[in-house]
This record gives C-alpha cells, structure tokens and sequence, in this order.
C-alpha cells in the first residue's frame, strides 16, 4: 500500500458526482495523521487544471511542478473521502505556501474561522 500523508498529490480513482463512472485524476491529501492511521480512507481535495473558472475555496498552485503535477493546476473546495485502495500512487508534494493558502480557502468555504 501506497504511504499517504497530508500535502501529498496523488493520482485517484474518482467517482463522478452522479455517480455514473469513475476517471483518474490528482487530487490534495487534507486529512492528517490520526486521522489517516484510523482509518481505510482519506479526505482529498479535487485538483483541477480548469484554472480560468475559480469558485470559492479554490486556490491556484503556484508551485505546480514541484507538486508532481503536469500543467498549471487549482487545488478546489469539492471535497471527498476516497478508500485508500483507490489511489493509484503519488505524484509529489504541495509547498508549504501553497498547501496555507489552499488551507485557508477551504476553511473559509466550510464557514471555518480562519487561523
């Protein structure tokens, strides 16, 4: 089984909102450590590479080639909890500033008090 943490792209096995098929795409590790180690699955954050239409919580990557990700990408604030059997494997790591920002969106699109 594939190592999982926090800040971690990885390439997983999506379930369309209408529930009708499934396709590979990247995706943001939130959950932390406890939460990974008691559990079969992860919360993700999708990543899209639609980076012209930004909705709230979205959050542009500034360092998407460092992140293992092919072109420039938007970490977004459609959220899910994946089996960890479904990811495929990892393609890098967010930065640290890149993985605050995106922190910050999505806790501002959940309604969260921000840090």
């Amino acid at each position: 089984m594939i190592k999982i943490k926090r800040g971690d792209v990885v390439l997983v096995e999506v379930i369309f909102s209408s529930g009708l098929g499934i396709k590979l795409r990247p995706a943001l590790v939130l959950s932390g450590t406890e939460y990974n180690k008691s559990r079969n699955e992860v919360i993700i954050s999708a990543i899209t590479s639609n980076v012209k239409l930004i909705h709230t919580g979205d959050t542009e990557i500034i360092k998407w080639e460092k992140a293992g990700l092919k072109v420039p990408s938007m970490a977004t604030a459609v959220l899910q909890t994946v089996k960890k059997d479904r990811i495929q494997k990892n393609l890098g790591r967010i930065e640290k500033e890149d993985f605050e920002r995106i922190e910050e969106n999505i806790s501002k699109a959940l309604g969260f008090s921000v840090l």
